[in-house]
């Protein structure tokens, strides 16, 4: 079937739906949800749809990136990444760099025993174009699971998948010309590594600037329809992306750190912006995937010699390529267990954004281009069905897991200058030991109990109401967090939570 104008909507309106009916199907059993959305469109390709536009693949691929990695850094808070910047950082650089190196050689070798002949520069770029831990598989997987990790490690696998897309795209981009023989193909070592400190640099700096400039505008340009306010910051994510390409830095860099800043400061409408870019992304990600799923060649994909070399370069990414980059870049860090380094290797998800960097060789003309993507392509798909459906599993097995608490109730203030805060308060035995009511409990000055939910029921209470241990308060004060907290623990309560 050949999509034509008369078609196209109804198609579309149908893939949207079989894949979120697909995702529900691999929330109930454990799968990853970006998984199914990959077999859909590859169904649909194999029997209903041709598709086989790789400037249309990657025109897709550009414009849910920009979106993807924005949310992530928009949803990401600095105070939580603040201590696992160092090794973040690391991994999203050095790792990259160490990951392709260590599978480039594997490819290399190998390669030739399952009749393929393949030079180092070749292996290279195969191994660069799978390098990074994928943004949308971890984010999706990661903030699903109802689940927490020890040690930081969650900010920690955020910040990495993030932001080490970037290093995976330089290096695609600085192979390809090596190998496209052009006349900017002579790129030497030296150069090489200047091209590469010039874009991280640039993009840092105009991703931070033009975050600062879209928080000073979204504050300052008092829209009246608010819903335009949403409209006004994805036109600022494509201009962060495209200026920053055009001036020669790092568009995706740029876009995630844009994200960052967003999220890290104060805007007007911050509440539905927020709740707008989460959906968004979720259907940016299906369409990612079903593009990725529609545009691949099933009878290449299948052929003996090309499951043997995709499967043999997804095994040695998960076994031993991730985790001695991992070690290696987490040597100078000693806050980590030895455990930790283990998870952190094991969560080195693949997903969307390696395959789309592999068609980045096919529209250059490589030679080999074809198998390169293909490859690349099993290798994500095992990379997601063995590593995206053990991730609960494996921080349980390692014991680095805990189970979130969740607030009772769900609550947002949205105006910047209400200065009150709102925190939830789980009753424990020693509150009650002046009595059993509202009024003979001790509370922090100028703080008002507005509501308490009971056995998932809820009231608001009166200075005689009766209190239970393990009732939840739902509390409203005008001090400080930091007053709040100190005051709250000198006071023997010791479960609270922030609401809103």
């Amino acid at each position: 079937m050949v999509i034509t104008s008369e078609n196209f909507v109804l198609v579309g309106a149908l893939l949207l739906f079989v894949a979120v009916m697909a995702g529900k199907v691999a929330y109930r059993f454990g799968a990853p949800a970006l998984l199914l959305f990959l077999g859909v469109g590859m169904l649909f390709g194999l029997h209903f749809i041709s598709f086989r536009s790789v400037e249309m693949t990657q025109f897709i691929g550009m414009i849910a990136l920009c979106i993807i990695l924005f949310t992530g850094g928009m949803d990401t808070s600095f105070e939580e990444i603040r201590p696992v910047l160092g090794p973040g950082i690391v991994l999203a650089t050095v790792g990259v760099v160490l990951t392709a190196a260590v599978l480039a050689g594997f490819v290399w070798l190998v390669a030739p025993w399952m009749g393929f002949e393949m030079s180092f520069p070749m292996a290279l770029l195969l191994a660069s174009t799978i390098s990074s831990t994928d943004s949308a598989s971890v984010f999706s997987i990661l903030r699903s699971k109802k689940q927490g990790l020890k040690q930081h490690l969650r900010p920690l696998l955020e910040l990495e998948s993030g932001s080490n897309d970037p290093m995976a795209y330089m290096l695609t981009v600085l192979l390809i010309s090596v190998l496209s023989n052009s006349s900017e193909g002579n790129v030497g070592f030296g150069m090489g590594l200047v091209y590469l400190v010039v874009q991280l640099v640039v993009g840092a700096l105009s991703g931070y600037l033009i975050g600062r400039l879209a928080v000073w505008t979204l504050n300052k340009i008092n829209l009246v329809n608010h819903s335009l306010y949403s409209v006004l910051l994805l036109a600022f994510i494509f201009f962060a992306f495209a200026f920053t390409d055009l001036i020669k830095g790092n568009g995706y860099l740029a876009v995630y750190l844009a994200g960052l800043v967003v999220g890290n400061h104060k805007i007007v409408q911050k509440r539905p912006l927020t709740v707008f870019f989460d959906g968004f992304t979720w259907l940016m990600q299906i369409v990612m995937f079903l593009t990725l799923g529609l545009f691949v060649n099933s009878d290449e994909l299948l052929r003996p010699e090309v499951l043997m070399l995709g499967g043999a370069v997804g095994l040695f990414m998960i076994v031993v390529a991730r985790p001695v980059s991992v070690f290696a870049c987490l040597l100078p860090f000693r806050n980590f267990s030895t455990r930790a380094r283990w998870y952190i290797s094991w969560v080195g998800l693949r997903g969307a954004v390696p395959i789309l960097f592999a068609t980045y060789p096919m529209m250059a003309g490589i030679e080999h281009a074809e198998l390169l993507f293909n490859v690349v392509f099993l290798s994500t798909i095992l990379s997601l069905v063995i590593q995206g459906t053990t991730v609960s599993g494996m921080a349980n097995l390692l014991g680095l897991a805990f189970d979130e608490r969740e607030s009772a109730f769900n609550v947002e203030m949205h105006h910047d200058d209400m200065k009150s805060a709102l925190t939830e308060v789980e009753v424990n035995a020693g509150m009650l030991d002046a009595g059993h009511t509202l009024k003979d409990i001790s509370l922090p000055e100028n703080t008002l109990v507005m509501m308490v939910c009971r056995n998932g029921e809820y009231f608001v209470p009166r200075g005689n109401t009766e209190l239970m241990v393990g009732d939840k308060l739902l509390v409203i004060s005008d001090r400080s967090e930091e007053e709040l907290a100190d005051t709250y623990k000198n006071l023997g309560i010791d479960n609270v939570m922030k609401v809103g």
